[in-house]
């Protein structure tokens, strides 16, 4: 009787559940298909389901979008049949640890030349949240990013963001000038009358202080509308 070792068999001869750990072994995680990685990370299915079809259907109810799928709770995947507490928590776990990479920079100072600069550089506190947020961009007199803050937290489509506070944080890290950004969870690109006469009103005292505003942000996870670009400021 021949008793073949499993790696030597063809694929198509493994069980399902097994096929994502072996092709990453011997063909290297490019490629493996999206359900595939996301098998690997549930590591079973259920009675009814391989890890493979188990990650399938967690993909079809995000519309097979990444994006979308980074934007759920972890209620929103419990309440997926076959998703417990522990797979949820190991897929909300494997988003956030890919979203902390982006936020990994060299130690070298990042000079920010453009609005896209400065878009990129909020990606990682900005991306797939489902609540405004306002924060800050302190530059020294090289446009190199000294520091980032938060400035407020709000609701799902408003933050109040208190001038006096943002500007006592940019003086004291001694910044040369600043940059405004905050989020709009609906992907809304629209600039609100809020967010203009904020604007206005902080452009104004910057010059006042000699700490000026070289733009506003508005980050959505599809791209972004700079006052600065579109002659707002």
């Amino acid at each position: 009787m021949n008793y073949d070792h499993p790696k030597r068999m063809g694929i198509k001869h493994w069980a399902e559940e097994d096929r994502p750990r072996e092709k990453l072994i011997l063909k290297g995680r490019s490629a493996l298909s999206n359900a595939e990685l996301l098998a690997i990370l549930l590591g079973s299915g259920t009675r009814n389901l391989s890890a493979v079809g188990l990650a399938k259907e967690v993909l079809s109810k995000a519309n097979n979008d990444l994006s979308q799928l980074a934007k759920f709770s972890l209620n929103n995947l419990i309440e997926i049949k076959g998703i417990g507490q522990a797979k949820a928590l190991t897929i909300l776990a494997a988003m956030e640890f890919y979203r902390r990479r982006l936020g990994e920079s060299p130690e070298k100072k990042k000079k920010i030349n453009s609005s896209i600069d400065a878009f990129q550089v909020m990606k990682p506190q900005l991306m797939d949240l489902q609540h405004e947020e306002f924060w800050i961009l302190m530059l020294n007199r090289a446009n190199f990013l000294e520091r980032t803050e938060r400035v407020s937290i709000g609701g799902l489509s408003e933050t109040v963001a208190d001038p006096k506070m943002i500007f006592g944080k940019a003086l004291e890290a001694k910044a040369s000038s600043l940059i405004m950004v905050h989020n709009h969870p609906s992907g809304n690109l629209k600039a609100s009358e809020a967010d203009l006469s904020l604007t206005k009103k902080m452009v104004e005292a910057g010059a006042s202080l000699d700490l000026p505003v070289l733009d506003h942000i508005i980050f959505t996870n599809e791209g972004y509308l700079s006052f600065a670009d579109e002659g707002m400021i």
